[in-house]
């Protein structure tokens, strides 16, 4: 890990130590001491300052004495000393996310360490004050590669002997090995056997060692004989090919929480759900892929929280009517498995009509995904839901129309009827005063209520690939709104004016249309800061001068100075599927993130020189793209990525680039000779035949993990998934194309 130089990491410490640039005088020479000790590297400073945040002096003096006797390489002890700091309950956790948990979505585990008596929401947001964990934005846990190293370290080092007196084995190999040898001791409470090469059955005296186990990850196999009386500690089950018949007996997993089964075969009649659903507590049920015709009978957990029907095969699934007795219920999700339109029956076989006191009637539930359903219509007394947060009918391709009592749900955030066939909204809609995000996507909207306006907390608005002429005077009353994509409808884009709202001015700015002469009217939101669009010619629109990030698509006519003079703010810039042979950028003083995909026609990115402050370079796809300019100036360039240009040739000397850490260079063949680079730089090179490559397939490639890569990969581009989506473009994350339910955030 590379060292920091002094002054960065000075302010990196008491950023966190202090929240504050620089230490207090009376913490200036110990804080510089505890600096010098952790080495200047960047993880330790962050996770010790943290840990430091608030204390008392005396424990400043016990830190720096402990780093003292710290090897300066010994990275682990030094990030060690900031465990030691926890409390149990604080440790236990950080060590169950370390061995399992990370990428796991928070409110599952929260839910079993509660079961077990801790207080996961104060211990996990300790842990985040401390740097020692991290929550992205879809509530998953992350957690840097070193603290997840020394957390495994940690449980390694309690017994290094014995493996089965080790607390936790995430390594499927050395779990089995305990198991089938029997070796198991009271010490361990959890278990990972995924992933292996072979499916193993397990009896009831493999397990019979394992009575503290609280955790356990099973993959294929079955469980086999009398298991009275064991795993009665178990709280968390993950099985993946479960078996459509368990042959283990007297099998009741009484303490038994989290529930998660996936690409399992369940028939109608399991006989794994008396042994899985015995606990009157269990609290999530989560079934992805499974081949599931009927669910269970749920009359005997009665305080589940969560419930979970993801990508489940058949369509004709039958929901149990005991689904209405879960008044406990906060989050149901019933999503079948995609499938062709063409392929739907004719017959209806899940509608909301059907069990409308069973699903409208569960009052506590504030997140409700019913996504791919033949659904035609909600039933009026979806309005009772009062706390309802997040309502998702997304690719419900029947559905028509909301009722008139969707007014009534005050406490909704998130509304996504992204691929529906929805025509038009009620004027209710202008009751649901917390709305904060609105998806209407790719339905058959043709105009908007004046109501709209009166939706005060709307901060996003998703209105691409809509039949909408004209959005209403009303939209200037929308204080709030920050993100709106018209993207796909500025053909049909008459008219978007606010003239007369006094909160709004009137630019008077003009879109011209590719197949006529007509003229567009647009005056912006007053706070838009974030827009998607796409059209022939941007420079003939007046754009809100306080514009952040913009994403264009379909853009033929030139981009020349006076388009970006206009856009001084603009930090982010993503341009898609543009047809110009050539960008001069000028008078951008303030961009840090600029991503060029699937232009297709693009020779020549020119005068990168003025973006001093570009932090990252995206080019994709540019088929016919030979020279980037100024390339080598971009002092402040920390990533740059090229991948699927097979025109470039060369790139220049980028040896004064100091400032970067990652070159990725993916399938450009005519590629001859690397660049000079700076030493600290991650060199990531692969399908360029000229040069020395990393393997025959990369799993950070987006054209390996994804051979046909084209335009349909790029659909809803401008959505706030996807824009996410490009900014992690070379880490090979996947989004899958749905609003983050906010509403299942742990409080």
């Amino acid at each position: 890990m590379e060292e920091l130089h002094h002054g960065h990491a000075v302010q990196l410490f008491s950023n966190h130590a202090f929240r504050m640039d620089f230490p207090p005088p009376d913490y200036n020479d110990i804080s510089r001491d505890i600096i010098s000790k952790a080495g200047g590297l960047p993880l330790a400073l962050e996770v010790i300052g943290s840990s430091l945040y608030c204390k008392s002096k005396r424990l400043w003096k016990d830190t720096l004495k402990k780093l003292g006797l710290v090897p300066n390489q010994d990275i682990f002890c030094k990030l060690k000393i900031s465990f030691e700091m926890l409390e149990d309950a604080q440790r236990e956790i950080f060590l169950d996310i370390a061995c399992y948990f990370v990428g796991e979505e928070r409110i599952y585990p929260h839910h079993m360490w509660k079961a077990l008596d801790f207080l996961p929401r104060i211990e996990i947001n300790f842990l985040i004050r401390m740097s020692l964990i991290k929550i992205d934005d879809d509530d998953r846990f992350l957690m840097h590669d070193l603290l997840r190293d020394l957390g495994r370290e940690i449980v390694r080092q309690e017994d290094l002997k014995v493996l089965g007196k080790c607390s936790r084995l995430w390594c499927p190999k050395i779990a089995l090995q305990v198991v089938q040898n029997r070796k198991g001791t009271e010490n361990i409470m959890a278990l990972k056997l995924t992933g292996l090469s072979i499916e193993h059955d397990f009896t009831s005296e493999d397990f019979s060692r394992l009575p503290s186990l609280r955790l356990l990850e099973l993959e294929g196999g079955n469980l086999v004989g009398d298991f009275k009386n064991l795993l009665s500690s178990l709280r968390w089950l993950s099985w993946r090919h479960c078996p459509s018949d368990l042959q283990a007996v007297n099998l009741y997993l009484w303490n038994l929480v989290v529930l998660k089964l996936s690409d399992s075969d369940i028939p109608e009649n399991w006989n794994g759900w008396g042994s899985c659903l015995a606990n009157h507590d269990l609290k999530v049920i989560h079934l992805i892929r499974c081949h599931l015709s009927s669910t269970p009978d749920f009359s005997t957990c009665l305080n589940l929280k969560i419930l979970v029907l993801d990508e489940n095969c058949p369509r004709l699934l039958q929901i149990s009517s005991s689904i209405h007795k879960l008044e406990r219920l906060k989050r149901l999700e019933i999503i079948p498995a995609q499938v062709q339109l063409s392929k739907l029956p004719a017959s209806v076989p899940f509608d909301l009509f059907a069990v409308p006191s069973a699903i409208c009637g569960l009052k506590c539930l504030s997140s409700l995904k019913l996504e791919g359903q033949c659904i035609q219509e909600l039933h009026p007394s979806i309005g009772e839901m009062a706390g309802l947060k997040c309502l998702s009918l997304m690719n419900c391709h029947q559905f028509r129309q909301l009722p008139d009592s969707i007014g009534k749900l005050r406490s909704l955030v998130i509304l996504n009827l992204v691929y529906t066939r929805i025509k038009e909204l009620p004027n209710s809609i202008g009751d649901l005063r917390k709305l904060e995000v609105m998806n209407l996507g790719s339905t058959q909207i043709r105009k908007l209520p004046n109501s709209i306006g009166r939706l005060e907390s709307l901060v996003e608005l998703y209105l691409a690939n809509t039949k909408i002429t004209g959005l209403p005077v009303s939209v200037g009353y929308l204080k709030g709104l920050k993100f709106l994509t018209l993207a796909g409808i500025m053909e049909n884009l008459r008219v978007l004016d606010s003239s007369g709202c006094k909160n709004i001015r009137c630019t008077g700015g003009s879109v011209k249309m590719a197949d006529c002469n007509r003229s567009t009217n647009i005056t912006w939101p007053p706070q838009l800061w974030r827009l998607g669009i796409s059209c022939d010619d941007p420079q003939s629109v007046t754009w809100p001068a306080q514009l952040y990030n913009l994403a264009l698509r379909d853009v033929t006519s030139p981009l020349k100075q006076p388009f970006f003079s206009s856009l001084r703010y603009l930090s982010r810039l993503t341009l898609f599927r543009c047809w110009f042979t050539e960008i001069n950028f000028q008078q951008l003083e303030n961009l840090h993130y600029l991503d060029v995909l699937l232009c297709k026609s693009l020779v020549r990115l020119l005068s990168l020189s003025r973006l001093q402050k570009l932090k990252r370079l995206i080019v994709m796809s540019c088929s016919q793209l030979m020279e980037i300019q100024d390339l080598g100036e971009l002092e402040s360039l920390e990533e740059l990525s090229i991948e699927n240009c097979g025109s470039i040739q060369r790139l220049p000397d980028l040896s004064k680039l100091h400032e970067l850490r990652t070159l990725h260079l993916y399938h450009c063949e005519l590629v001859q000779g690397l660049p000079d680079i700076p030493n600290p730089c991650h060199l990531d090179v692969h399908g360029c035949p000229m040069l020395v490559e990393s393997g025959d397939s990369c799993e950070t490639c987006r054209q390996c993990r994804e051979p046909n890569v084209d335009v349909n990969c790029m659909r809803g581009l401008f959505s706030r998934s996807n824009l996410k989506a490009v900014k992690n473009w070379n880490h090979g994350k996947h989004h899958r194309l749905r609003h983050y339910d906010s509403s299942q955030k742990v409080t």
